[in-house]
């Protein structure tokens, strides 16, 4: 994968911000929302810069071709079982997230393994894909996520937030009136 120019708000050379921030899960299987969980949070407390799109995929697979084709910057955010404690942040880039999800835990993962594939085989995936996973502690049916993974859905939208602060762009957080008044 190529690495987005070295100016995302388009000052040296004219190059334009167009980055999809994309949560993917099930609400219906506790922890495996979190994706999900995670854009909300990050919409709720911090400011979304311009040419930054985010979308609730849910357990869309290749529907959301049209979201991503023609993305320079993909970020994902799923659960990931890596086999460590539950809460435990993975971040992966580059050919190892499409081939996280041929592994497939669930079954939106394995449209999010044809959808990318199939971005692949068009031409149509992004220059840089990046996945910000959490281990889940459960994926049974239930509304309500752990303590472990609920609890950290705040540091997953930080970890946004950062990566788009590294790409030159800025992210202020909202303030607290802000954010009472969208609740």
């Amino acid at each position: 994968m190529v690495d987005p120019p070295n100016d995302p708000q388009g000052e040296n050379g004219g190059f334009a911000v167009n980055i999809l921030v994309l949560g993917i899960g099930n609400l219906l299987l506790q922890d495996e929302g979190a994706g999900v969980r995670a854009v909300e949070e990050f919409e709720r407390n911090y400011e979304i810069p311009p040419g930054v799109e985010l979308l609730d995929g849910g357990t869309s697979g290749i529907e959301l071709l049209q979201y991503i084709q023609g993305k320079d910057y993909l970020i994902l955010l799923d659960v990931v079982k890596s086999g460590n404690a539950p809460g435990t942040f993975v971040r992966l880039e580059g050919e190892k997230v499409p081939a996280l999800f041929q592994k497939k835990i669930s079954p939106h993962q394995l449209g999010v393994s044809d959808l990318l594939a199939t971005a692949q085989l068009i031409d149509g995936m992004p220059r840089r894909v990046v996945l910000f996973g959490i281990e889940p502690k459960s994926i049974e049916t239930g509304l309500g996520m752990s303590g472990e993974v609920g609890g950290a859905i705040g540091r997953l939208a930080d970890m946004v937030a950062l990566e788009l602060t590294s790409l030159g762009l800025d992210v202020p957080p909202k303030s607290e009136r802000h954010r009472d008044t969208e609740r």
